[in-house]
């Protein structure tokens, strides 16, 4: 019997790798998709974080989104800043560094027709001290920054002089952030904070914090 040719084996097929994707999970863009570009410490919020913390700030604020002014730093996607303004926030300004990032932003801003929505191009920490020195006051504030930079300690403090006196500020860490120690225990960059809602999503901490008010109370009294 002849031997048979063996019949050439076709290399397997290369799926083409779809890009991660999130959604605008609430308000008039429901369902929109965000795309997820490869960038280093470009980590987008997951959508059921982003409802959990949406439906926080939705009871915290009663739904008022048409009187908010708002700040996310260090936006990447842009999920929380398009979330923020599919509900209805007045305005959303977004700080962004990476070109690439900040070109998507730009384009998801005219695919919307997102006029509430203002693009910074720039470092986040250049870019909060120039707010500062101005005197601009936003009602809630994104703070999701690239994790292991220490990012948190520096910022925290210019968000804090950023925020209207009952404003809102949202923050993810690789780690829990705790204000229930005594201010003798607390890192100076916390003690300007109340942690008033805080959960986990596996290695992803989110919390929700309010000015101490109490805390610039105290010393001005000492003054």
């Amino acid at each position: 019997m002849k031997n048979q040719a063996k019949k050439p084996v076709k290399p397997p097929v290369a799926h083409k790798r779809v890009p991660h994707q999130v959604r605008i999970i609430g308000g008039v863009w429901k369902r929109t998709v965000l795309s997820v570009i490869d960038a280093e410490g470009l980590r987008p919020t997951p959508d059921r974080v982003r409802e959990t913390v949406f439906n926080w700030l939705g009871h915290l604020i009663d739904g008022r989104w048409s009187a908010l002014t708002c700040l996310d730093l260090f936006a990447g996607t842009g999920a929380l800043g398009f979330e923020a303004a599919s509900r209805g926030a007045a305005s959303v300004t977004m700080v962004e560094y990476h070109t690439p990032a900040f070109r998507q932003l730009d384009q998801v801003k005219e695919k919307l027709s997102a006029s509430q929505v203002n693009l910074l191009r720039g470092d986040a920490l250049t870019i909060v001290q120039s707010m500062v020195a101005r005197q601009q006051q936003y009602d809630l504030i994104f703070l999701d920054p690239p994790f292991d930079q220490a990012y948190l300690p520096k910022i925290l403090p210019y968000c804090a002089k950023l925020l209207s006196a009952q404003g809102l500020l949202y923050v993810e860490a690789e780690h829990v952030l705790s204000t229930d120690g005594s201010a003798q225990e607390l890192p100076e960059w916390l003690a300007d904070w109340k942690v008033i809602r805080a959960d986990q999503a596996g290695s992803v901490y989110f919390h929700i914090l309010q000015r101490n008010i109490m805390t610039h109370e105290a010393l001005g009294n000492q003054a």
